[in-house]
């Protein structure tokens, strides 16, 4: 990383639990590329004064977790179709103060279905309602799947996003399975949720693909029981990786090598 310098050029990230995880991706790849950027993780006290910093300081890029992916709307001044298609924010881009929200879960979780070759055919459970499960639900939607059922115990929530794509609700799991099981909650990850199972071992058993998009661990409770099923795997470490490589594009106009976005990603989870 070069000296901390007044034409350095600050990128952070907010949510409520912070990782280290885009910290050290995004500052991995500005050292090796020669990029006098630094990025910062932040858990903001009052979000529309972090949005007010962002504006003001400027910072040029911001990244958005968990839980205000929606919340950041109303505090930007444009949506990219991106964010607009799903009314769900992931990344800020800071032109002279002029604030634009894109969207990259959208496309990290296309990338993935099309690279793992899940056919859209297939059924899906797909547990959750909030941000990120609107990027994927629209993912799914757009690659032609239409057994889709939202498992959600916010009926409100879980009803709006199945009537948006056309898919089905329910509140629980039940005994119900599915060919693929994609979960999009915070279930698993460190924190209080982190020895919960997403999904029953029945309906592991009965599923042909697990797909976790919690990053922090990228070995959830729903992976590692996958795994000892025999099941192949799509895991947030994955997701993180590839909307981090988008985000990183937008905030510096530089696209990372392949191998250089590997690198990082292994650097990330070190």
């Amino acid at each position: 990383m070069p000296i901390l310098n007044k034409d350095m050029t600050l990128c952070i990230s907010l949510a409520a639990r912070p990782s280290n995880i885009g910290t050290r991706f995004h500052n991995y790849l500005y050292d090796l590329l020669d990029l006098n950027y630094v990025y910062k993780a932040f858990a903001p006290a009052d979000l529309a004064q972090a949005i007010m910093g962002v504006r003001g300081l400027p910072i040029r890029g911001c990244a958005v977790s968990m839980p205000y992916k929606e919340d950041v709307i109303a505090l930007v001044d444009r949506l990219d179709p991106s964010a607009e298609a799903i009314h769900s924010v992931n990344t800020i881009v800071n032109d002279d103060g002029v604030l634009t929200a894109y969207n990259t879960d959208y496309l990290a979780i296309s990338r993935l279905l099309r690279d793992h070759h899940v056919p859209a055919s297939w059924s899906v459970l797909l547990r959750g309602s909030g941000g990120m499960a609107k990027a994927v639900a629209a993912a799914l939607r757009d690659a032609g799947f239409t057994d889709v059922t939202i498992v959600a115990r916010n009926e409100a929530a879980g009803r709006a996003l199945a009537d948006l794509y056309d898919f089905n609700w329910q509140p629980v799991q039940g005994e119900n399975t599915a060919d693929l099981l994609l979960n999009v909650t915070p279930l698993g990850m460190t924190g209080e949720h982190e020895t919960v199972q997403a999904f029953t071992d029945p309906a592991i058993a009965a599923a042909r693909t697990v797909f976790d998009v919690v990053a922090l661990p990228a070995e959830t409770p729903l992976i590692t029981a996958a795994r000892a099923a025999g099941k192949p795997v799509i895991t947030g470490a994955e997701v993180i990786a590839i909307q981090a490589e988008e985000q990183f594009v937008l905030y510096t106009g530089v696209r990372p090598t392949p191998e250089q976005v590997r690198e990082a990603s292994e650097f990330s989870r070190a």
